[in-house]
């Protein structure tokens, strides 16, 4: 009796599946699983006192909040960039394209130092803010200029290839049955759009729930106020309480986790709408 072996469409699965969840294992599933461990030791009394007391609440109050904020904003004015660099040419497009990448190759460190000195009261754009009764550095307005600032990126890029290939004959017919353009791009762009500009946006968040270096410089960092959630954790673990931050990361994770959740499920949602799978 003979048998044949089955012959797989992906030469070397096997080694590249295992390579994929050893490597998941080290970087994410086992650093996660060690922190829910260490504050499992707490006990829940002790834990539910670290992760809730009222600067720890302020904290997650700004940092998720700031967070979705910047990911709505970015995810309007994310789109109208993208919009403007695959539709138009104007003088300096290369330019504006290769500085939306700015954020990515910037370090944090240095982000927040450029950001603080031009939103300050004597800064470039804060001297102007100020007369008008703005204050943007040392504020919670400053902690979501920096989320913006981290954040737009994300949703440029995840927006500008999806324009770049849809198809300009479904827009001429549209606009030969009568259409205008208010209605071209509600009914025949923006669901098209509507997957990627979701995924962009959640990508978004999830890069400024955890920021730390460019955002700490501009937060001023006053408890209560413009604290965010992960200085709090490097400054227990500075002070060597290492239960106390692992209960505040534990309380990220769960709220982001849960966000992220109810994100994906309004993409999903959306997907189901307009009859993507």
């Amino acid at each position: 009796m003979t048998t044949t072996a089955t012959r797989r469409v992906l030469p070397g699965f096997g080694l590249s599946l295992g390579y994929t969840l050893a490597y998941l294992s080290l970087i994410v599933l086992i650093p996660l699983t060690a922190v829910f461990f260490k504050a499992g030791s707490l006990g829940f009394e002790h834990f539910w006192d670290a992760a809730t007391s009222p600067r720890v609440l302020a904290s997650y109050k700004l940092s998720f909040g700031a967070s979705l904020i910047a990911a709505a904003i970015n995810a309007v004015f994310g789109l109208l960039l993208a919009w403007a660099l695959v539709r138009y040419s104007f003088p300096g497009k290369r330019l504006v394209d290769a500085l939306v990448d700015l954020p990515f190759a910037l370090p944090t460190a240095v982000a927040g130092i450029a950001l603080t000195a031009l939103y300050a009261p004597n800064g470039w754009v804060g001297q102007h803010l100020e007369p008008l009764g703005i204050k943007v550095a040392f504020t919670p307005l400053g902690v979501l200029v920096a989320l913006i600032f981290i954040g737009l990126p994300f949703v440029v890029r995840t927006v500008q290839p999806v324009l770049e290939d849809l198809e300009t004959e479904l827009e001429e017919a549209a606009s030969s049955l009568g259409a205008s353009r208010w209605q071209i791009f509600r009914h025949v762009l923006f669901p098209a759009l509507t997957p990627a500009l979701l995924t962009g946006a959640t990508l978004a968040f999830a890069r400024a729930s955890g920021e730390f270096g460019s955002v700490i410089f501009i937060a001023g960092n006053l408890p209560m106020v413009s604290e965010i959630a992960p200085l709090l954790i490097i400054g227990k673990l500075e002070q060597y309480d290492y239960l106390g931050a692992t209960a505040i990361a534990v309380a990220m994770l769960v709220i982001a986790f849960v966000l992220l959740f109810v994100i994906n499920g309004i993409q999903w949602w959306a997907n189901r709408r307009h009859g993507v799978r």
